[in-house]
């Protein structure tokens, strides 16, 4: 990655929040990988190492393009168990490594805890303003905001603070504890069967000699199907019997659509429906996973046959389609291809779909023999 790009982006440093579906049963001391996106469509990674104890939390954040350029920070917060938001605020930048003419930001934000099985995420949105005055610009102001999707995984791309590996060696104690025999009463006899802490922070060039980067369009969703059928659906077709009139199927109009070709990866192999997801709103984003730990599992994505995402790699940062629906263009399908089973066969995926307030999950498992299929279809609300 480019020093210059990492000059002119949002914070060096990032933060991160929490969210809560109770307190005894959501615990989110532990890691958490995923990126943030400014408003601008700057994309950096983010890590968060957290450490909840009761109401409160800390940690430290680390925003990056590699591990040798990022900034970390310390950071505070609370969250409210009711409603599973939290406020995060960085307290200040404590290691940074960028180019220079870049300024460090601290960061606060808003998260929204949500689990998907045994899938953790949080997301969320964020502003920043300057940590120092620098370069033209005054502490504390605005220095940007966006959006921020984080998960939690098992290894860090960074140190792993003290207080994650004291916990994990105490909860290896415990496991190895209540994994003992347990021994008879005396009088009884009976039968037996480092790295230093690093500072977050990548940094940011002064807003006038700022130019904004190229944001990566989400691959299109405006492919069509074949053919559409659409029906009244108000029209109820009753069983015929004796002294009971029939009353005729309903109409089909047929709207002739653009014709597609079937790619070979689609034609040769066996193509499983998942899942059919019916919507009512005309645009759905679907965010789709590795689910499980991270092997390397690579897939191509085709919307109505048509390559939307080809051999992406599947980590904690989601691979994004977007789809539009209306009445005339009702029934979208997404094939999701496997171009090899990682080193954990099969190759697993799961995918988030978010249409308007409703949100659905979808665990995908794909072979060399075999896609999966998932079914979007479009019903006008009334």
């Amino acid at each position: 990655m480019s020093m210059l790009l990492f000059r002119r982006s949002l914070p060096a440093c990032f933060f991160f929040l929490l969210a809560f579906t109770n307190a005894e049963s959501q615990n989110l001391t532990g890691i958490w990988r995923g990126y943030f996106i400014s408003d601008g469509g700057e994309q950096y990674k983010f890590e968060l190492q957290l450490d909840q104890h009761g109401n409160n939390i800390s940690g430290v954040s680390y925003s990056y393009l590699t591990t040798v350029f990022y900034g970390k920070a310390t950071l505070t917060g609370s969250f409210n168990v009711t409603s599973q938001h939290a406020l995060v605020q960085e307290i200040k930048t404590v290691e940074v490594k960028m180019g220079p003419g870049s300024v460090a930001c601290i960061m606060k934000c808003n998260l929204q805890f949500a689990r998907s099985g045994r899938e953790e995420f949080l997301e969320g949105m964020f502003t920043s303003q300057y940590e120092n005055n620098s370069y033209g610009a005054k502490k504390g102001d605005n220095c940007g905001s966006g959006k921020v999707y984080l998960r939690k995984v098992p290894t860090s791309d960074f140190y792993v603070e003290p207080f994650l590996r004291q916990k994990s060696q105490q909860d290896n104690l415990v496991k190895n504890k209540d994994s003992q025999p347990k021994s008879n009463p005396p009088v009884v006899k009976k039968n037996i069967t480092t790295h230093k802490p690093i500072s977050s922070t990548p940094g940011k060039t002064p807003p006038p000699p700022v130019k904004k980067s190229t944001v990566v369009k989400k691959p299109g969703a405006t492919i069509k199907q074949n053919t559409v059928q659409k029906r009244d659906t108000d029209a109820i077709q009753k069983i015929e019997e004796p002294g009971i009139a029939k009353i005729e199927p309903p109409k089909i109009s047929t709207i002739k659509k653009e014709e597609v070709p079937t790619p070979y990866v689609i034609r040769s192999r066996e193509n499983n429906l998942v899942q059919t997801l019916t919507v009512t709103v005309p645009t759905v984003t679907v965010r789709i996973y590795d689910n499980g730990e991270i092997d390397d599992d690579s897939i191509s994505v085709y919307l109505d046959k048509k390559l939307v995402l080809s051999h992406k790699r599947l980590s904690t940062a989601p691979l994004t389609v977007t789809i539009h629906l209306d009445e005339t263009d009702a029934v979208h399908e997404l094939v999701m291809v496997a171009d090899n089973l990682g080193r954990i066969p099969p190759n697993t995926s799961l995918m988030i779909v978010d249409a308007g307030d409703k949100r659905y999950e979808v665990r995908i498992t794909s072979t060399e023999q075999k896609n999966a299929v998932v079914r979007f279809v479009y019903q006008k609300p009334e």
